[in-house]
């Protein structure tokens, strides 16, 4: 909007009583000089006629300038913030490596899995080190995270829960190689990494093992898009009403409703042709749990950045910052998407 420089308050009335205090000097009040300190007062004596005469000073201050109306600035441009052409290109590219991946060999897919899950982890842990001084172990991390997305993928959900379980004690183990200083805090963090990242993927392998499992992974995945773009796009031309301002001054309430709108009617769509025996209703409800919980989880993900007093979790991403910085509204949604799913349309 116009940036106009700020105009005092009630302006008008203080421009009168200026004029007024100008006007109400020595020139125009019945007052002697000598009642102002360092002035005197000319021919009072010599001729007292002319005294209303001499009291005109020889060189009268010059009357200030009219106050010139403000004049507003042109509107400044908004901007997305980031390197658009990159991030469209880095998008682009994932999403190749993504489909190609995922409609191949579900195998190779889940490899793609465990790379994310790792990568994310390896940032977290970094991040948490360098701005807070946490030392959550990462070997274990790393080695239980890929354990926990294979086991869900091949076990369903109990061996998802049994994997989780040993990254936790091997977590509680590996610390206990270091200083007790720290020790609660940093195991802590462990654990939180460890349910964080790895186990919410863990529901994106197990929508993967349904027999139309690509197809399910493909419509979660295409619902939390529409629905991050949906935010974006409507947040960015019509938001004006915060959504959260001490967590995320960029969201809008006009964005998340822009998110529910995009995300339904593309679940709609999605779940009615893409989906086994789904129907256009189903796919209204899960697009509107999917919109509500990616708008969730990223603002669970700034909340961790602002409290790290960072901008994005890395930038092995152009464009996107970092691994994380992508899967902040992926990983709530996973677990809200795939049992939706099952309860909709059956495990498969």
């Amino acid at each position: 909007m116009p940036i106009v420089p700020d105009v005092p308050e009630h302006g008008g009335d203080q421009d009168d009583d200026q004029g007024t205090a100008r006007l109400s000097g020595p020139l125009f009040r019945d007052e002697p000089f000598h009642d102002q300190p360092g002035r005197e007062e000319p021919y009072r004596d010599q001729n007292p006629s002319a005294q209303p005469y001499a009291a005109v000073p020889q060189n009268p201050e010059p009357m200030p300038d009219a106050p010139q109306p403000a004049q507003p600035q042109p509107p400044q441009k908004k901007s997305a913030g980031r390197d658009l052409g990159a991030a469209i290109g880095v998008g682009v590219g994932l999403g190749v490596v993504i489909i190609a991946s995922l409609f191949v060999v579900k195998a190779v897919f889940v490899g793609v899995i465990v790379v994310a899950v790792v990568v994310g982890l390896w940032e977290l842990t970094k991040r948490l080190e360098e701005r807070k001084g946490i030392k959550a172990p990462l070997v274990p991390l790393a080695i239980g995270g890929a354990a926990m997305v294979v086991a869900g993928y091949a076990r369903g959900a109990e061996g998802a829960w049994i994997a989780m379980a040993l990254t936790a004690l091997a977590v509680l183990v590996w610390r206990m190689t270091e200083p007790p200083e720290g020790y609660l805090r940093d195991v802590t963090a462990g654990l939180f990494a460890a349910f964080y990242v790895p186990f919410l993927a863990t529901f994106v392998a197990m929508m993967l093992a349904a027999d139309d499992g690509a197809w399910r992974v493909l419509v979660f995945l295409i619902l939390t898009v529409v629905s991050d773009t949906g935010a974006y796009a409507v947040g960015w031309r019509f938001g004006k009403k915060k959504l959260a301002p001490r967590i995320s001054p960029g969201k809008t309430r006009e964005g998340l409703l822009g998110a529910v709108a995009f995300a339904m009617a593309a679940g709609a769509l999605c779940t009615q042709f893409l989906i086994d025996d789904g129907t256009w209703w189903q796919g209204l409800l899960l697009g509107l749990a999917v919109a509500v919980s990616a708008t969730l989880g990223d603002l669970g993900e700034s909340m961790i950045k602002r409290d790290l007093g960072i901008k994005d979790m890395g930038t092995l991403l152009p464009g996107h910052g970092g691994i994380m910085d992508r899967l902040d509204s992926l990983l709530p949604t996973a677990p809200v998407a795939w049992l939706l799913l099952v309860v909709f349309v059956g495990s498969g």
